[in-house]
């Protein structure tokens, strides 16, 4: 999958889709974030090392951070220097992870 920048309608409509999901748009950073959190540190860093797993199948790695049983998610694409189809893309695949 190669990175392409969301643009015009299809930004819009992107952006509408994550937003309504809990992630969150930071304009200044052209990125999508977003918090999730688990029952223990246990199932957060079992869902990060699943997560991993998709970032490096689809070459694509998040800024994430994890305190005990929450994580901290930013996407965007710096070789395109905003958000792509890759961090839509991936934002489903974390969602669907996290069930």
């Amino acid at each position: 999958m190669t990175a392409e920048t969301l643009q015009g309608a299809d930004r819009d409509a992107a952006l509408a889709e994550v937003t309504d999901r809990g992630w969150t748009h930071d304009p200044d950073r052209d990125a999508i974030s977003k918090t999730f959190t688990f029952t223990d540190f246990s199932d957060a860093f079992g869902w990060m090392t699943r997560a991993a797993m998709v970032a490096e199948q689809m070459n694509h790695h998040p800024e994430w951070s994890n305190v005990y049983k929450t994580v901290e998610v930013t996407l965007t694409t710096h070789d395109v220097g905003g958000l792509s189809t890759l961090d839509i893309a991936m934002a489903s695949k974390m969602d669907r992870l996290a069930g």
